[in-house]
């Protein structure tokens, strides 16, 4: 009599919804990301392949949709008249419109994105500050 073969056990599998991004927040690793601005807005007169200028604007640029993720979820959760959502919004139109530029294989492309991901970082603080009552 043949063994019966086993049924394959399905794979576990992410909702990554409908605009393919996970539902859950993963946290950001922060501190290689901003030890790469620094040293890409270092530079004056870098020598680096185009490839490498790619590589990095990629970077940068996978790293401000994360952070820009972020800022957007703190954001929504304020009033309307809040002004730290409003100063947020801005932030995130210019890193919308940044987003809409083609990529380009150039020390300016690569420090464009460095300088916005330090915004969106910024900005990301001044979200989760505590606000201190006045007295």
């Amino acid at each position: 009599m043949p063994m019966p073969m086993p049924m394959p056990m399905p794979m576990p599998t992410l909702d990554h919804g409908a605009e393919g991004r996970l539902g859950a927040e993963i946290p950001l690793d922060r501190g290689p990301y901003e030890a790469l601005v620094s040293a890409v807005l270092a530079w004056k007169v870098p020598r680096l392949e185009d490839r490498d200028y790619e590589q990095i604007a990629l970077q940068m640029t996978g790293h401000a949709r994360a952070v820009a993720a972020v800022v957007r979820r703190h954001a929504v959760r304020l009033r309307g008249d809040d002004g730290r959502r409003a100063l947020a919004e801005v932030i995130l139109d210019d890193a919308e419109r940044m987003f809409a530029e083609p990529l380009e294989a150039t020390a300016a492309c690569a420090q464009a994105r460095a300088r916005m991901v330090r915004s969106l970082y910024a900005r990301l603080d001044r979200l989760t500050l505590t606000p201190t009552p006045l007295a």
